[in-house]
């Protein structure tokens, strides 16, 4: 997912593999595994900034979240801005129930409605 993700701007940039390690001053065998998905990718928020300037992603746009976003996913974490939100973080169980196809209960849906209204000020 982020090695895919960070190939694909590389690439459409004109960005050989060696010369955004040189930019980014990594060893280009191990960028190449993190390209791979064979090697987790950083997780230290400057080193993605220093990417995400390589590859010209404004912060805070949907790039810059992607980016971070498959990064923590790619090595297995949920993302720090998901983990602050308690009412988020006491949804999780069930999201993660209902995505394994275990159906929530009705008081589970009600609690996740009344978060999402909210949250983001939509009529469910």
């Amino acid at each position: 997912m982020f090695g895919e993700f960070i190939k694909r701007r590389r690439v459409s940039q004109g960005i050989t593999l060696r010369e955004f390690c040189r930019r980014l001053n990594v060893d280009a065998s191990n960028w190449s595994k993190v390209e791979r998905g064979l090697l987790s990718p950083p997780q230290d928020e400057e080193k993605l900034q220093e990417i995400a300037q390589v590859l010209e992603i404004p912060l805070n746009s949907d790039s810059w979240k992607e980016l971070r976003d498959s990064a923590n996913i790619d090595a297995g974490l949920i993302p720090k801005d998901i983990l602050s939100d308690q009412q988020i973080v006491n949804a999780l169980p069930m999201f993660f129930r209902t995505i394994r196809s275990d159906k929530p209960t009705q008081e589970e849906l009600e609690v996740l409605i009344e978060i999402l209204r909210k949250d983001k000020d939509i009529e469910l």
